[in-house]
């Protein structure tokens, strides 16, 4: 029986070169000289420190353009707000959200059902999986899903015939 999984993943190679390209324009940019801001990479978290909250601004500002430039949906992108402490150093994470919410799959799998398409799907812990019994079938099911606005991006893997 041909299948696809509706999965929301963000490419980790693609966030460690956005960062490491974020990483040079801060060494190269006139107005971080002799400041002690850094970007640092941790699995799905980004963290901003600079000494002000106009310096993690900007600092966030270069991240995320750099993330725009390497197609890393911005739907997958969660920034928190800055923390700025009494002594005026300032703090900001920016989280790579990885998978789908349990939320946001019932919400797709709502949208496939109630397109009245002859295939059967299936929550499966961050994916969803659907069945079906013809391959145009799931590709019209991949057109409606591409077609519909969702709260993160989707990618469809594992088509199986």
């Amino acid at each position: 029986m041909p299948s696809f999984d509706i999965v929301s993943q963000v490419n980790s190679m693609e966030i460690e070169n956005a960062v490491n390209q974020a990483k040079k324009e801060l060494a190269n940019r006139f107005d971080f000289k002799g400041s002690n801001a850094e970007i640092i990479l941790e699995k799905n978290e980004i963290k901003l420190t600079a000494s002000d909250a106009f310096k993690v601004r900007a600092l966030n500002e270069m991240v995320i353009g750099r993330l725009a430039k390497r197609n890393i949906s911005l739907k997958s992108v969660e920034q928190v707000e800055p923390d700025i402490s009494p002594l005026g150093h300032a703090r900001q994470t920016i989280k790579i959200k990885q998978g789908i919410e349990s939320a946001v799959a019932k919400q797709i799998t709502g949208f496939i059902r109630d397109g009245k398409f002859k295939v059967t799907t299936q929550i499966q812990g961050d994916e969803v999986r659907v069945n079906g019994k013809s391959r145009d079938e799931l590709q019209t099911v991949i057109a409606a899903v591409r077609g519909k606005e969702f709260p993160v991006s989707v990618q469809f893997v594992n088509f199986r015939d």
